[in-house]
């Protein structure tokens, strides 16, 4: 529906119809989950914690990123269940991309969840990995991904 606006009116209304998308985009993408801070040896973690999926995309990875960092987190944690099962597939790009972001802003992510369910030898690759590093890390609880990004 965005697309098929944005090629019925005039191009001096787009930045304001585009403007007025994101705005309730935002509203609804906040409404679905809440920040749970946690402070850990004074270091301070967000906790992204929702009942349904909040990133289905590389823009809401990247919306993700963004709020927290405008906020002033620099560690977060995320659920898998809160994470689209495309982002788990590599071919997409989706993983890649947002993860490469929290990179180059040098904001630390701890993924937590259940990942034997996937048995794609790139994904587990991935994961091993990462989890070799500091940036991104894959755990099965979020006692564990606290410990780490507290470190």
């Amino acid at each position: 529906m965005f697309c098929e606006i944005i090629h019925i009116i005039s191009t001096n209304n787009v930045c304001f119809l585009y403007f007025a998308v994101e705005i309730d985009a935002l509203k609804n993408y906040k409404n679905e989950m809440r920040i749970e801070q946690h402070n850990v040896n004074n270091t301070i973690v967000a906790e992204v914690i929702s009942d349904s999926i909040i990133i289905h995309s590389i823009e809401d990875g990247l919306n993700l990123l963004g709020d927290l960092y405008y906020q002033g987190f620099n560690k977060m944690i995320v659920h898998e269940e809160n994470i689209a099962p495309d982002f788990f597939d590599l071919k997409t790009g989706i993983a890649g991309e947002i993860l490469q972001k929290f990179s180059n802003y040098r904001v630390r992510l701890a993924i937590v969840g259940y990942f034997a369910k996937y048995t794609g030898r790139s994904i587990n690759d991935f994961i091993y990995e990462s989890n070799k590093g500091r940036q991104v890390v894959f755990v099965s609880s979020v006692t564990e991904g606290l410990s780490i990004l507290s470190r």
